[in-house]
């Protein structure tokens, strides 16, 4: 906790959350400030639900979590919740731009190139009033069904929007409805993040859904530059897949290195390659290769047409039995239609429904059968399927596997330029990655939308507040030519500290206090490991930080 109060402190956080929550009620026996750090720290150090905070407050040294005796005793979920309700009111648009203002000022982080993506956040409630209905003057967003990235579909969700640097400082948030598109949600993030980096031609790298007219024509014409996916569904990307039939592109080497999963394994290669022919707003594409991403395109492609050959077998074995239960064509087709959709091999695998005849003889009277039994000829028909695989679909395809468009309206990036903009983006998913697993956003133990909106701004808190932990470690280790330090279990090294291994280094720290009849006798504070006095050192932190007593 010292060390989360030390960041903190540097932040101005509480400074920030008084301006923005002001508590207006004498009554208020703890400030919605106070409330919403210890809901804040408590989601950076060990996250529990709302009824448990003063439990948890108490269980540490309450003058950490910024409360006096008289405070602790106000505590109580129904305080913590009613300070969710002040931040849902409050201007948070403001409070997290000045906050984000305020850390690149006193953390030196840069603006110059920001990454944009989201997330979608599963509910299990029913939230049947959740529907986006104003809360005092303010609209909530619905809480509703959409396309889960969880891969949850039958759970209702929120879209949970983030914004990072180039080194992973989170800057902007935002939630939307959970059945919003990712497509409609760029122009207004941008908008903020021009607020935020205080100009407008930082560099704004996002996915696919960023490639639409609306989107690029906003930013371009606001004087903005972007770095995104050209996706699939445009011209220039098939007119490249087919001229690569007959051409070779000249590729140009940017990285050459070992395998990051196997030692003996194919080396890590990539190439760009940009056309003469520019995009359709005649902005430059940059066409990316790499050869592990080739070798996995295959893979992935045969396993997904083994996979399909397999269930179309099943569906044969079937329709062959005795006692078939698939008899219409239609509802054959449909079984056929989504195999094919499901593996994503419609392409390969070429399935037809076909008519089998099927013959037997009856004798045309009762009776023994002799010489001269007359007999009648019984058909009958029945539906089957019969498949082949496109061999030259699969050639088509395997001449551009490991390859894909990048599109800037930047003339002045390199593609080798344009290549490292992008490969930044796999650092917001790591945030995504921490929000999820290390600080468990979910489930939600709250039913008011507003409240959620408002914790999910704490998360955001406390996401920036991990990833300035991290930062700060890693650039003193660099600093300090420090190439990897033992936080892991058993003493084993790390070269990329996490916050989450920074906080588990110190979770055994224990300051006891001998108390007779009220009255503290003697404190016996924490004894700290060479380990520990070392990243303090690193992280500009005083050992005497854990010597105060709350």
């Amino acid at each position: 906790m010292p060390l989360v109060n030390h960041f903190l402190q540097r932040m101005g956080l509480e400074d920030l959350l008084d301006k923005y929550v002001p508590t207006t009620d004498r009554r208020c026996a703890v400030a919605h400030a106070r409330a919403l750090g210890v809901l804040l720290r408590s989601i950076i150090v060990e996250h529990e639900p709302l009824y448990r905070q003063q439990e948890t407050a108490h269980g540490f040294a309450a003058g950490l979590f910024g409360l006096n005796a008289e405070q602790m005793a106000h505590l109580s979920d129904d305080r913590i919740g009613r300070a969710l309700d002040r931040l849902f009111d409050a201007d948070r648009a403001a409070l997290l731009t000045e906050v984000v203002l305020a850390i690149g000022q006193r953390f030196g982080v840069s603006f110059e190139r920001l990454h944009n993506d989201s997330t979608s956040i599963s509910f299990c409630g029913q939230y049947r009033n959740a529907q986006g209905q104003p809360i005092r003057g303010r609209s909530a967003p619905a809480i509703t069904y959409g396309y889960s990235k969880d891969h949850r579909p039958d759970l209702k969700q929120l879209l949970f929007i983030l914004t990072v640097s180039a080194d992973g400082v989170p800057v902007a948030f935002r939630c939307a409805a959970g059945n919003t598109s990712d497509s409609v949600t760029h122009i207004d993030t941008w908008n903020t993040l021009r607020t935020v980096a205080g100009r407008a031609d930082f560099l704004y790298v996002a996915d696919s859904k960023l490639c639409s007219y609306d989107n690029m024509q906003h930013i371009h014409r606001a004087g903005g530059r972007f770095v995104t996916v050209l996706p699939r569904s445009r011209q220039e990307d098939a007119q490249f897949r087919q001229w690569i039939q007959t051409h070779t592109p000249d590729w140009a080497p940017v990285w050459d290195r070992p395998n990051p999963r196997h030692k003996d394994g194919p080396r890590d290669r990539w190439y760009v390659f940009r056309p003469a022919v520019p995009s359709i707003e005649v902005w430059p594409i940059t066409w990316v290769w790499s050869a592990l991403l080739t070798l996995r395109h295959g893979a992935r492609r045969q396993r997904n047409i083994g996979a399909a050959v397999e269930k179309l077998e099943a569906l044969h074995q079937r329709l062959i039995g005795a006692r078939a239960r698939l008899r219409g064509a239609k509802e054959i087709d449909q079984q056929v239609e989504d195999i094919l959709e499901q593996h994503y091999v419609g392409r390969y695998l070429k399935v037809k429904r076909v008519v089998r005849e099927e013959h037997r003889f009856k004798q045309t009277r009762r009776g023994r059968p002799g010489p001269n039994t007359a007999y009648r000829k019984i058909t009958r028909r029945r539906f089957d399927i019969e498949w082949s695989i496109d061999k030259t679909a699969i050639a088509y395809d395997e001449k551009s596997d490991g390859m894909y468009p990048l599109l800037t309206n930047d003339h002045h990036l390199t593609p080798t330029q344009v290549l490292e903009a992008h490969k930044g983006q796999p650092t917001i998913e790591k945030r995504f990655e921490q929000v999820k697993t290390v600080h468990e956003i979910a489930p939600v133990y709250l039913h008011n939308e507003g409240r959620i909106e408002a914790l999910f701004t704490l998360y955001f808190l406390a996401l920036l507040v991990q990833a300035l932990i991290e930062r700060e470690l890693r650039q003193a280790m660099a600093r300090d030519q420090i190439e990897e330090i033992p936080l892991y279990p058993e003493q084993r090294q790390c070269r990329r500290p996490t916050t989450e291994q920074i906080l588990r280094l110190f979770s055994l720290a224990e300051r006891h206090t001998l108390v007779q009849e009220g009255r503290v006798v003697q404190v016996f504070p924490a004894e700290l490991t060479d380990l520990q006095r070392q990243v303090l050192g690193l992280l500009g932190i005083l050992p005497q930080a854990f010597r105060p007593i709350g």
